[in-house]
């Protein structure tokens, strides 16, 4: 399904957000998992939905009933919700009777409150929220039953589950709802929560960056026949991949799919190369990780699926073996507002690809060179005078080239003149054409230990936390702390926003050509191995030495997936060893004697004993280590011991925190999350230096701490969420150095008697989440952001919000019990504000003075009357409204909309009056649903209105909509329970559009001519009974989904063998229907919903043509 309009406009003057969103979660084997139960929802409503995301290749676990035996869920339905970045529960008046619905509703939560990007969207079908929310109704009597069979904590959790879940946004489905809008919808947010075209991070700004990146975009808006394509040339170091992440970032929006594939000409050179590629191109744009193996499949898919879409592909540093029919087939086939952009280092290539429109990206100007030579060399525009002549003979050496100039620059900083000399002199004996040999100049000048630092990261550690590399290093005596600064300053490496080592592939690739010199021909004697081709190849036939310093080895492909102590025992200089998806055997006491840090991920086995007396990390995630492991004994205790970082993250068998751990003074970092079946007692006392504790989702029940937890004075970040600790040991005031603290969802004995935090919080607190809790202190002034939920005893909390005026930026309350938030107008710094279910909550005062606020969201405020004026917001940019039966106004909205505010949703207010006349200028989405207004919006809706993108209005007492034909760029258009709307104008211009739904709109008679929607590719006309025909149904190429079911006015409908996309058909309870025509030539066609009466000309023949997969997908045909 698409998200971005027909045409676009790319002015090169415009600018993009610099903002990078939050990395997506690693590929994993499912992207949404659905929970529902069976009986409930199986064959209807769940089946449509996993049949939509199915037919998206949106990858959708649906559990069976076969893998719910037993007491608890399988291992593999846990896994599902792990790996699923989506959770969707569909809540049905019999869901809480299912104990397995109930478990894997909590373990979504648990997966959720992790904060690793799962999120959960509820679908409430035919079920009040509230009942679900405080389980009332039918989810009252369940747990009158679960009660009678499981113990208190297991129904509690289930129950704070549902609170969480129940209260989250998502959709409620009713009689007056069409399913097939519904699912519409669903599908919408869920492919845009799944969209790859993020932004793309760019590297450090290069000086006159723009005017490249303007010409560029210059060539992409000029409009040729049958040109798709833009190169960008240069030679290697110029900034080719940075501009054209640059443009990327700014036009990608504007496109249905996106992808940005790196470094082809790398791809091409492996074995099986255009392969790799086809299926890079085919997963990005289809959204499908599933490798496909055979060509013509692969060619297929291009030709039939990926062509289809308006997409933007841009082909990274190609060379001569890049073929683009062999690859991407004939550009002619692709649409013609796709877009290619293809950078190369040979102008030959873009000759010989027939790509008309360049741009030649030549060496940077004297001026400019200067400019970014004198930033890092001095970290000034211009040199001092003295200097001069020197940067300008530096400058020429350099050769315009912005990579060396960096490099060299940074080089030199803080450097006297005799060195600058010098390496005059030994750059200008080096050949301009040699790059690498330039850049190598700085690695020479590198101390033993930086070199040694400079090779571990080019080498393993370019995209990892610097955290754990540094203490291995500390230990290894390389003095880190200075080492790295040196790199950060001669600009061979950086350090991004996540404290992640990020490093220039040229000089990555620096750093491999200096360890491959070490051996060419046999990586054992390398100190470093990260190839995994060449650390099978090396463990394999046994020549490993022990030159080798760091290795790392995924067997998951392997041809065997065992690692015994023979295997290894060659290798006793390793100090850092990754095994993924593997099995370690045998004795391994004699074996990795200098082993500093240990990764074991996803091993089905690990060693009975091990030596791991000069251990600094030990990260063992998903491995089946025991308490009882015979090598914690290694462990030293007491002073002696250096491990800092122990990640024992899902290590599931672990039934209790290992005594040796408890016992090492020198332990930074504690992470047991997801040990589900640790419990009791953890000791903390001795661990004087612990920076990080994290217990999410274990049994454990107390801390032992020695007196209080002051005696833990270095705590920076607590994780207590799912444990069943009853309180926060005293002493928390004492934490001066913590920053984060998260006690939300702990399980109390009981649910009277809430967890008490102590009367004190630490002063540096900027992460503070708490829920069900009681709170009678002082806020910290330096929180930066607050969520409280589940308490009706908040005065104390509101009347200290004032404290918090500089620093707070997020708060969100939800379930509370207050009547006002004093001090709100005195939090200038916040920037989202969330409230959700406040029931006697009665104003905002001071909302208008909150001049920062991006993000506001009011729900289910049922005693809020009024909102103060917003037109002073100028920063807002999402608007919702939602449950607030006496809200009557909302001050200021039309001036507001007319600025920044792009999103807009008033759902449930029935005693609102007026919401503005211009409020849709410059929206790009707007919701109104349950509203009492009669005059929603202005007659026409003209060009002033463009940048509406969506438009749903539901359940509208209106007799006539707005002319629509002014939406030049609406994609989706929702219109559903408006029972008065006869007619909807100006539907036949909408030529952008991808989704139409008019549902239970029992007035409509006829719609417009669709004939002209050529992009319409969903359309949902369900429960409109006074529907007569629709015209130019027929002709509609791109549609895949068609449901009208409940038309029972429709008596027939046109041939349907031009609809060469279509995948779906619904048109159940149509009973004057009597016959449909033209299907089967519908190639595409997956899924057919009839009822038995109706009579489809050759489906049979259909069937018998296309076999099982449509077979499969027929219903009440075939019966």
């Amino acid at each position: 399904m698409s998200s971005s309009p027909e045409t676009f406009s790319l002015d090169p003057s415009s600018s993009s957000s610099s903002n990078n969103p939050r990395p997506p979660l690693p590929i994993s084997e499912y992207e949404v998992f659905l929970s529902f139960r069976g009986p409930d929802v199986r064959q209807t409503f769940a089946d449509h939905l996993y049949s939509c995301f199915a037919r998206s290749k949106i990858r959708t676990f649906r559990d069976e009933e076969e893998l719910r035996k037993g007491e608890v869920i399988a291992p593999s339905l846990v896994r599902a919700i792990k790996e699923s970045k989506i959770h969707i529960p569909i809540f049905t008046e019999n869901y809480a009777a299912s104990k397995w619905c109930l478990q894997e509703l909590a373990q979504m939560v648990r997966c959720w409150k992790e904060r690793k990007g799962h999120i959960i969207l509820p679908i409430f079908y035919f079920v009040d929220p509230r009942d679900v929310r405080h389980q009332i109704g039918p989810y009252w009597e369940a747990f009158e039953q679960h009660s009678l069979k499981h113990d208190l904590e297991t129904t509690r959790e289930w129950r704070e589950s549902l609170q969480e879940v129940g209260k989250m946004k998502g959709w409620h489905i009713t009689k007056s709802s069409g399913e097939g809008a519904m699912i519409d919808q669903i599908f919408t947010e869920v492919e845009l929560r799944l969209r790859t075209s993020h932004t793309l991070l760019v590297t450090d700004q290069l000086v006159g960056v723009n005017f490249h990146v303007q010409e560029v975009m210059r060539l992409l808006t000029q409009e040729f026949a049958d040109e798709r394509m833009v190169g960008i040339y240069g030679m290697g170091g110029l900034g080719k991949t940075t501009i054209a992440k640059a443009v990327y970032n700014k036009v990608n929006m504007h496109f249905d799919r996106c992808c940005f594939i790196e470094n082809i000409r790398q791809i091409l050179s492996e074995n099986g190369g255009v392969e790799i590629l086809q299926n890079k191109i085919i997963s990005s744009i289809l959204k499908n990780d599933r490798e496909i193996k055979d060509t013509g499949d692969r060619i297929h898919q291009i030709k039939n699926r990926v062509c289809k879409h308006k997409i933007l592909i841009v082909l990274d540093d190609v060379d001569g073996m890049f073929q683009f029919e062999e690859i991407l087939g004939n550009i002619g086939n692709f649409s013609s507002e796709s877009r290619f952009i293809v950078t190369t280092r040979d102008r030959r290539v873009l000759e010989f690809l027939q790509v008309y429109k360049s741009y030649e990206l030549k060496e940077m100007s004297r001026d400019h060179s200067l400019q970014l030579f004198s930033k890092h060399a001095f970290r000034m525009d211009y040199p001092p005078e003295d200097y001069v002549n020197l940067s300008d003979e530096f400058v020429q050496v350099a050769a315009g080239l912005p990579l060396a100039l960096k490099v060299i620059g940074s080089l030199l900083f803080q450097t006297n003149l005799i060195f600058w000399e010098q390496k005059l002199a030994e750059l200008k004996e080096i050949p301009a054409a040699k790059v690498q040999e330039r850049l190598k100049i700085s690695f020479n000048e590198l101390t033993y230990n930086e070199k040694q630092i400079f090779l571990d990261i080019a080498c393993f550690f370019v995209g990892v936390n610097k955290e754990s590399p540094i203490f291995m290093w500390s230990d290894c005596d390389f003095y880190p702390g200075s080492a790295i600064r040196t790199l950060v300053l001669r600009s061979l490496i950086r350090i991004n926003e996540k404290d992640e080592f990020w490093m220039h592939d040229h000089i990555r690739d620096l750093g491999r050509a200096i360890v491959r010199e070490e051996n060419f021909r046999n990586p054992g004697k390398r100190s470093r191995v990260w190839s995994n081709k060449d650390a099978l190849n090396m463990l394999e036939s046994g020549e490993g030495t022990d030159c080798v310093e760091v290795l790392r080895v995924d067997m998951e492909d392997a041809d065997y997936d065992e690692l015994t102590e023979m295997d290894l025992e060659q290798l006793t200089g390793l100090r850092y060893l990754e095994v993924r998806c593997g099995s370690l055997t045998g004795d391994f006491t004699e074996v990795l004697p200098n082993i500093r840090w240990l990764r074991l991920h996803d091993c089905d086995s690990i060693p009975t004993d091990m030596d791991l007396e000069k251990l600094i990390v030990l990260d063992m995630k998903d491995c089946p280590v025991k308490d009882s492991w015979r090598s914690w004994n290694s462990i030293k205790v007491a002073h002696n011991y250096k491990l800092k970082v122990a990640n024992l993250v899902d290590c599931d068998k672990l039934e209790k925190p290992p005594s040796s751990l408890s016992r090492c003074e020198s332990l930074e970092l504690l992470d047991y999350s997801g040990c589900m079946s640790m419990q009791g007692e953890l000791e903390l006392e001795r661990l004087k230096n612990l920076r990080v504790l994290r217990l999410c989702r274990t049994e454990i029940t107390k801390l032992k701490v020695g007196g209080d937890i002051g005696m833990l004075p270095h705590l920076k970040e607590i994780d207590f969420r799912f444990t069943r600790l009853t309180e926060v040991p005293p002493g928390i005031s004492k934490l001066h150095s913590l920053e984060i603290l998260d006690v939300t969802a702990c399980r109390r004995s009981d649910i009277e008697s809430p967890v008490c935090l102590m009367e004190m919080l630490p002063p540096n607190l900027k992460r503070l989440a708490i829920v069900s809790f009681t709170l009678s202190t002082q806020l910290p002034p330096l929180l930066t952001h607050l969520e409280v939920g589940h308490s009706m005893q908040l005065e104390r909390l509101s009347n200290n919000l004032a404290s918090l005026s500089k620093n707070l930026t997020e708060l969100r309350l939800y379930v509370v019990g207050i009547f006002e938030i004093h001090g709100l107008g005195e939090l200038t710094a916040l920037e989202t504000l969330d409230i959700d279910d406040a029931p006697n909550l009665r104003t905002l005062d001071g909302l208008q003075r909150l001049v920062l606020l991006k993000e506001l969201s009011v729900r289910e405020c049922h005693s809020l009357g009024k909102l103060p004026s917003v037109a002073n917001l100028n920063k807002l940019h999402t608007l919702e409204i939602s449950g607030c039966k006496l809200l009557s106004e909302i001050h200021g909205l039309g001036e507001l909309a007319s600025g920044t505010l792009s999103s807009l949703e008033i759902n449930d207010c029935p005693r609102l009056e007026n919401i503005g006349g211009d409020m849709v200028m410059r929206l790009e989405s707007l919701i109104l649903a349950e509203l009492q207004l009669t005059k929603l919006l202005p007659q026409s809706l003209d060009s002033c209105c463009t940048k509406l993108r969506s438009l749903t209005i539901e359940e509208m007492p209106l007799q006539r909509l707005p002319d629509l034909s002014g939406l030049v760029n609406l994609m989706e258009l929702r219109i559903s329970g408006c029972q008065e709307v006869v007619e909807v104008r100006g539907l036949d211009g909408l030529e952008s559009l991808h989704t139409l739904e008019i549902v239970v709109c029992k007035s409509i008679r006829k719609l417009p001519d669709l004939s002209g929607l050529r992009e319409l590719e969903w359309l949902c006309l369900d429960g409109c009974t006074q529907l007569t025909e629709v015209p130019g149904l027929g002709r509609l190429e791109s549609l895949e989904y068609l449901s009208m079911a409940g038309c029972s006015s429709i008596k027939r409908l046109p041939d349907l063998s031009g609809l060469n996309n279509l995948t779906t058909l619904n048109v159940r309870k149509c009973p004057k229907l009597k016959e449909l025509k033209g299907l089967e030539r519908l190639e595409m066609l997956q899924v057919v919903e009839t009822d038995k009466r109706l009579k489809v000309r050759h489906l049979l023949r259909s069937v018998a043509r296309y076999g099982k997969r449509i077979t499969r997908s027929v219903r009440g045909v075939l019966n």
